[in-house]
């Protein structure tokens, strides 16, 4: 297993890493930790998938992000000494991953300079899909929002290429579209009609990405 976050570190430094971190093993809707938390350490998602959550001033709840194998969260943790988490990290199914440290994590960048370059392009990645997911919010159509998450999901989840199965509920859909879970439920069953999706119970199958990316604003 490779992680992003660990891209272009010697093998002998990731293994050294490594053994200086935790592994933890979650079960499904677990909460990892919570908005703000103290930020301690950085988590490195071995197995299993994850979202990222924040509460709304009114009391709701958006997902920023699902995130699964090769991908990291809790990087904001490795900039500040004092770090607060930004964000509520709950798993999706069950969940491996490897916690390293900040301050084991800021010896590794001590050492090794190019670790901070992979830190500020993931940070740099994170900005540009939180302005895209903004710039959604304002202007584009929620019908559009969703079928743009549910085609982000089938890349997470299966790749490219062939037909995927999207193991999340509609409302986790939703609150990833910014939207409420009967524009969801609308919006899926007028694709299963059109033969693009295939609805299961808890879960969307993604039959034809081409096809629903022709509707999305």
């Amino acid at each position: 297993m490779r992680w992003r976050l660990l891209d272009g570190i010697p093998e002998e430094d990731v293994r050294r890493t490594l053994a200086l971190a935790r592994r933890r093993s979650f079960a499904r809707d677990e909460v990892v930790f919570h908005e703000a938390d103290p930020g301690d350490c950085v988590h490195l998602i071995e197995s299993g998938r994850v979202a990222v959550r924040i509460a709304t001033p009114h009391g709701q709840r958006a997902t920023l992000a699902v995130l699964g194998p090769g991908e990291a969260f809790g990087e904001l943790a490795l900039l500040a000494p004092d770090a607060r988490r930004t964000a509520t990290v709950l798993t999706l199914e069950p969940t491996v991953t490897h916690a390293i440290q900040a301050a084991d994590f800021r010896r590794l960048r001590a050492e090794r300079p190019e670790v901070a370059e992979v830190l500020i392009a993931l940070l740099t990645a994170q900005v540009r899909r939180l302005s895209a997911q903004l710039l959604d919010a304002l202007y584009a159509p929620a019908e559009s929002r969703v079928r743009k998450r549910l085609l982000e999901l089938a890349d997470t989840y299966g790749g490219m290429d062939g037909d995927v199965l999207v193991p999340l509920r509609q409302e986790d859909l939703a609150e990833l579209a910014g939207t409420s879970r009967a524009t969801v439920n609308r919006v899926l069953r007028e694709e299963a009609e059109r033969g693009t999706v295939r609805l299961e119970r808890g879960r969307t199958r993604v039959l034809d990405r081409a096809r629903i990316a022709e509707r999305v604003w």
